[in-house]
């Protein structure tokens, strides 16, 4: 019994709750403790339990035996199979520095936010298909999990099923039920307009229209003034201004080369990219604190391109980074959060592929950092990007979904990734490739599966203070507590 309580103890240095959901309606059980790989195989068993097969034998019960230290012991040969002792060695080192500090795993040094570059032409080492490999099984037999929990997505929401939501005065009269229909099924790209702002935070779902007409027009005043303090600065106050001078040669090198492929965006002197331009530059005025760093553009040009007023654009994008700023921060700590908290759903939700990480030096989960920063607005085409910022942006079934989604990607490509035995560089490179080639569909599905198998385990992983993919929720208009003094 001793040897296994060693071997245990190595394969998951982070003792669980034995108690997760396995199901939309799940008990939580008192009384012991137990690892994260032995929670999967109880939650296998009940997927296993809920799925329909066919009687073989219908007179008949069968009864499996079942031996843990036996079940234990083959568990952890497979595992220790994969890896060397140089290795093992390694990760545990890294794993107990982590324990000491709380944040130390999922820290790599990296002195900008400069994003990998996607290539044009995806290699085909990217296809979906996944090759076959001598590699530990999932053990919340994830396919299965997806057809028990996941549920199919509708047709997007409509104008005519929109306005079915607004009272006489333009309230959203229910605003959880817009929530769920907009979960499973987005917005028509025409109503888009009317909508994001509600899921953005900008507006209040209790609002009437005219409450809304007033709100529009005092913003863009507001707008109006926060841009002039850029616009006013002459060429000599610019020669003495670095911060200025600094931030605004970022944003010329970035907006030109942001969504030039989109007609919205195409073209030399586009008018679209010259207000994307200033969009930015006065939101470095209105947040002087956090100014302009790589990657807000990308965060912004969907919600131009939806929007299509300089001004609306302007504060549904403070409306979002209300809740991303924190990805931009200079100490990283907003990033590192969400990757540990990533690293720990992985080990939670599959515990052979966690370790796998953990042995081969990729537990701070840096190749998932781009997901992470901008969206996943680099993965998907920008059409289904406004699709999943819309499922996001509820907060139906969790207000961190984007990391579930992150850990029904890499479920979806476990096999291939262990069975080819990518180190950090290998994983970094497959996974940039893999833009273009995700099933944005799937990855919902199995997202929500995920969530719905964690439950609230699964939030108890994430640290307070994590930032959320959005606003968290909050029926009230946006509180702009920040002030500018800029000048």
């Amino acid at each position: 019994m001793g040897f296994n309580r060693v071997l245990q103890k190595t394969l998951s240095s982070l003792e669980l709750p034995v108690y997760i959901a396995s199901g939309p309606s799940a008990s939580v059980s008192d009384g012991g403790e137990s690892s994260s790989c032995e929670l999967q195989e109880r939650i296998g068993d009940s997927i296993r339990d809920e799925i329909p097969r066919p009687s073989q034998n219908p007179g008949r019960q069968k009864h499996k035996s079942h031996d843990p230290a036996r079940d234990l012991t083959i568990h952890v040969l497979e595992k220790f199979s994969l890896v060397t002792k140089f290795a093992r060695d390694t990760s545990s080192q890294l794993f107990r520095e982590s324990n000491s500090n709380g944040y130390g795993a999922v820290e790599r040094k990296s002195s900008s936010y400069s994003l990998p570059d996607v290539p044009h032409k995806p290699s085909m080492d990217a296809e979906i298909a996944l090759e076959e490999g001598p590699v530990p099984s999932d053990p919340l037999e994830f396919d299965k999990m997806t057809l028990v929990w996941g549920k199919p997505r509708q047709p997007p929401l409509g104008s005519e099923e929109w306005a079915t939501f607004l009272d006489s005065e333009g309230r959203v009269m229910d605003s959880k039920a817009l929530k769920k229909r907009i979960f499973y099924g987005g917005v028509e790209h025409t109503t888009r307009r009317e909508v994001w702002p509600f899921l953005l935070g900008y507006h209040a779902y209790d609002s009437t229209y005219a409450e809304r007409e007033y709100l529009k027009s005092s913003k863009k005043s507001e707008y109006e003034t926060v841009r002039q303090q850029w616009q006013s600065i002459s060429t000599e106050q610019a020669k003495r201004f670095t911060k200025f001078r600094e931030r605004k040669g970022l944003i010329d090198k970035d907006v030109v080369r942001t969504d030039r492929a989109l007609s919205f965006y195409d073209g030399d002197d586009n008018p679209n990219v010259n207000i994307l331009r200033d969009i930015l530059l006065t939101y470095s005025f209105y947040n002087f604190d956090l100014g302009y760093c790589q990657g807000m553009s990308d965060l912004l040009s969907p919600i131009l391109f939806v929007m299509e007023d300089e001004s609306e654009s302007f504060w549904c994008f403070v409306a979002l980074m209300e809740r991303l700023g924190p990805n931009f921060n200079r100490d990283q700590n907003g990033m590192h959060s969400q990757l540990f908290a990533l690293s720990k759903l992985v080990e939670l939700l599959d515990c052979p592929l966690h370790n796998y990480f953990k042995q081969n030096d990729c537990l701070n989960y840096f190749f998932c950092f781009r997901w992470v920063l901008i969206q996943f607005k680099r993965e998907f085409e920008y059409k289904k990007t406004m699709r999943l910022w819309e499922v996001l942006w509820t907060h139906y079934l969790s207000e961190h979904l984007h990391l579930y989604v992150c850990v029904a990607i890499l479920k979806r490509y476990r096999k291939k990734i262990m069975g080819e035995h990518m180190d950090f560089d290998t994983l970094l490179k497959f996974i940039n490739e893999l833009s273009g080639h995700i099933d944005l569909d799937a990855i919902l599905r199995d997202a929500e599966a995920l969530c719905i198998c964690a439950g609230e385990n699964g939030a108890a992983h994430i640290p307070p203070g994590t930032p959320p993919s959005l606003p968290t929720e909050n029926e009230n208009a946006l509180l702009y507590a920040q002030d500018d003094e800029v000048l």
